[in-house]
């Protein structure tokens, strides 16, 4: 399985929509998938991606708040959990369960209390408003060969800056995925996420 820095946020997205769309993700060259848990029953949609492309694909959570949440992520067979915030409570219960976990930051401080209660990587978010002279300044500090993602805001076009600044991976939200969007216009959008990444000497 190639699983490149990608990882596509499904937030909205229904169960019966749940296999058309991962499906079409992992035929795309996108292989990590997060519902958001402020979603219309994520916990159905995770599984049936799991039960059906958890061979090919990382699946998990986002916006994922409390530990409750991420035990039940971890009964489901689910690989990666994201949240919005930094709660050391819940990376490190995610560690344990054997999850990838990837917090939110937005300051150096919230950037070391992730890495020290164990985080996967660092998902600097909302990263527009950061931009990538913010990430590259931030990135000075912390430990080397620390993966840190760009979320909010941050499209295809703009992987190249970031890229420059030190980001190794992008998370996609609604530019990818939004209720309603056709499943050829994923796909499309997913093919173009892949072809900018391909072409950066990122991850």
């Amino acid at each position: 399985m190639t699983t490149r820095n990608l990882i596509a946020i499904l937030r909205g997205i229904t169960p019966p929509e749940a296999e058309d769309i991962a499906g079409t993700l992992v035929e795309s060259g996108i292989t990590r998938i997060e519902v958001p848990l402020n979603s219309p029953e994520p916990f159905d949609s995770i599984a049936t991606m799991i039960r059906l492309f958890g061979d090919r694909a990382q699946i998990g959570a986002g916006t994922v708040l409390d530990v409750a949440d991420v035990d039940r992520l971890a009964g489901l067979g689910a690989t990666l959990v994201v949240s919005p915030n930094c709660d050391p409570d819940v990376i490190r219960a995610t560690r344990a369960a054997g999850m990838e976990s990837w917090p939110g930051v937005f300051s150096p401080t919230e950037c070391f209390a992730a890495l020290k209660a164990g985080a996967t990587g660092l998902k600097i978010f909302p990263a527009s408003l950061m931009g990538p002279a913010g990430i590259k300044a931030i990135g000075a500090v912390l430990p080397i060969g620390t993966e840190v993602f760009a979320v909010g805001g941050v499209d295809a076009p703009d992987f190249a800056g970031y890229a420059a600044a030190g980001i190794t991976g992008f998370g996609l939200g609604s530019s990818l995925y939004k209720p309603g969007k056709a499943v050829s216009d994923v796909r499309e959008a997913g093919l173009a996420a892949v072809a900018a990444y391909d072409a950066l000497a990122v991850g």
